[in-house]
């Protein structure tokens, strides 16, 4: 009876009754922290939702992470980005944990790291076990907390997800990860954009802004009283969370769209597999979202926004209003933790004021279709069919003057844009570009794009018989350059000094453009492991034994994206 209940419950609609599971079953995956929270599950962020909740540590690193519940440690990676060191334990329900930005493993799971590290002379690495290797049952210790991977302060990032289509679950509505939270969402503006089409591809009207004025507790209202629209149209909410004794920003759990009480339109953050993390830009109105700093949602599907996040949907959240009609629109906006703010308004049916017209210049690109553009004999950009969210119009254009630059980068080509910066990709586009350079610069060749702030990013790619090919999910202006800088390599100690008091040594390192690729540290002329943190740009050699009184040479060769080398030598005492 009582899962009958939880079922029912979790088809309700806006309530402030939460859907939960029996999570008694779980611990928590942290020790001695006081339960406060900096992010959730499904944040809008650049190119993906978020796949958890980051659990704050109070400043520090090296809480006690725990198992949450019988099971065997399946995986362990550890790469300078994402998660940094990360760990999966299975667990015997059916469901799999995650603790990412670990500082380390447990001291059995950490030799096994050393040794594929040392076997493979690597610094990354992702390690697979079978259920009998290494079982741990609920309660053990598996890792200390850290800040590793692309982490901007010490937490823990942790998920629930199911272990057969490893789908990440929403751990706050599922009752295993409780916050305290007593603040309704805050609805910060609206926006409406009017919908057509031309040769059956969408086109959106600009996006009109509405201000709004809040007259209760989760209650608002338009700032002018009732909103002229056209004749068909979608509405854009921007709205943010915050939760009880943090001043982090959250993402939402729901969002619902009422026309004349019907239930028109529901988007929904239950959980969500890899594959589908992408879709955040169809999910958000993305012109708005990049930067934004609350939530940015589209009151309607686009053509390539999955279907599971939209569990009510009709006329895909378009509002049709015969001029002279007078319509009520109620939309919910609903956090994780179940508290709910609503905004009212009334819409009255105005003339359309978007009237679509062919540019003779555009191409017709169709979302479940290849596509094969070029400008002139210099650039080509293929996209494969699924790339693009939404069928859409592009104009391939050329500048010949790129403005933007770099220190130690040199422009090679014109600027191509193919697609416009406000065009989110679904998937990777194959962009190839025409130039000839003297052979010994050819490995410093990389693909470049500009960025909303007129700023050189650096893209990758390879560069092979006069042609330049890279695989990306960025549009905008895209060139080819040339970076011959080196990285630069500081060491924080003095080389000779004597380190018999310190547990580590570290060095600051940093780079012009392409980023750091690779690190290599020779001790006493042995390649030995490294831990790398690009967010804090260092690397840290945890000395493995206790002093000897001896003087050790050092070697830390760094690479950047395009090829360039850097080599520090020196020695410490220990």
């Amino acid at each position: 009876m009582r899962y009958l209940l939880t079922l029912m419950l979790l088809a309700a609609g806006c309530t402030t009754a939460l859907a939960r599971e029996d999570s008694t079953r779980y611990l928590y995956p942290v020790r001695q922290v006081s339960g406060l929270y900096s992010a959730n599950l499904g944040e809008l962020r650049p190119g993906h939702f978020h796949g958890g909740v980051d659990i704050k540590t109070d400043g520090a690193v090296g809480k006690e992470l725990v198992a949450v519940g019988d099971g065997y440690i399946s995986r362990l990676s550890v790469a300078p980005g994402g998660y940094g060191r990360a760990l999966y334990i299975t667990l015997r329900d059916g469901h799999t944990a995650v603790y990412g930005h670990i500082l380390r493993f447990r001291d059995d799971l950490e030799q096994r790291v050393d040794a594929e590290r040392r076997r493979t002379r690597s610094n990354s690495v992702n390690l697979w076990f079978r259920p009998g290797e290494f079982p741990v049952a609920q309660g053990d210790v598996v890792a200390r907390s850290g800040n590793s991977g692309s982490s901007f302060g010490p937490h823990l990032h942790f998920e629930i997800r199911e272990t057969a289509t490893q789908r990440t679950l929403n751990t706050v509505r599922m009752g295993i990860i409780r916050p305290k939270d007593h603040i309704a969402p805050l609805m910060l503006g609206l926006r409406y954009a009017e919908v057509d089409t031309l040769e059956g591809i969408p086109v959106h009207g600009p996006l009109r802004s509405f201000e709004l004025k809040k007259t209760a507790e989760g209650r608002y209202r338009t700032e002018a009283g009732s909103i002229e629209v056209g004749p068909r149209g979608y509405f854009v909410i921007e709205a943010s969370d915050r939760r009880d004794g943090v001043y982090n920003r959250f993402g939402l759990y729901r969002v619902s769209l009422y026309v004349d009480g019907r239930h028109c339109f529901e988007y929904r953050m239950d959980g969500f597999t890899f594959d589908r993390s992408r879709s955040c830009d169809a999910v958000s109105c993305y012109p708005l979202q990049v930067g934004a700093r609350a939530e940015v949602i589209r009151l309607a599907q686009l053509e390539g926004a999955p279907a599971e996040f939209y569990p009510t949907l009709r006329e895909r959240g378009l509002v049709r209003t015969a001029p002279g009609e007078s319509r009520h629109i109620r939309i919910e906006a609903e956090d994780d933790c179940g508290n709910c703010s609503t905004l009212e308004f009334d819409i009255r049916g105005g003339e359309t004021r978007l009237q679509p017209r062919r540019d003779s210049a555009a191409v017709a690109l169709r979302r479940d279709r290849d596509a094969l553009l070029r400008i002139g004999d210099e650039a080509t950009l293929r996209i494969p069919a699924g790339a693009l969210h939404e069928s859409l119009f592009a104009r391939p254009e050329r500048h010949d003057n790129p403005s933007a630059h770099a220190t130690g980068v040199e422009v090679l080509t014109p600027a191509y844009r193919f697609l416009d910066l406000t065009t989110p990709l679904a998937s990777a586009v194959t962009l190839s570009l025409q130039l000839f350079v003297p052979e010994e610069m050819g490995r410093h060749v990389t693909l470049a794009g500009i960025n909303r702030r007129g700023q050189l990013i650096w893209l990758g790619g390879s560069y092979a018989d006069g042609r330049l090919t890279a695989r990306i999910r960025t549009s905008g202006d895209w060139l080819a350059v040339a970076d011959t800088l080196p990285p630069t390599i500081r060491p924080l100690f003095e080389s000779g000094a004597d380190l018999a008091r310190k547990g580590a040594l570290r060095f600051r390192l940093g780079d012009n453009f392409s980023g750091i690729a690779s690190c290599d540290l020779y001790v006493d002329g042995e390649w030995t492991p490294c831990e790398r943190y690009p967010m804090q740009g260092t690397l840290e050699y945890h000395f493995p034994k206790g002093p000897d009184g001896s003087t050790h040479r050092l070697l830390l060769v760094v690479r950047d994206g395009c090829g360039n080398e850097s080599r520090w030598e020196g020695s410490f005492r220990r």
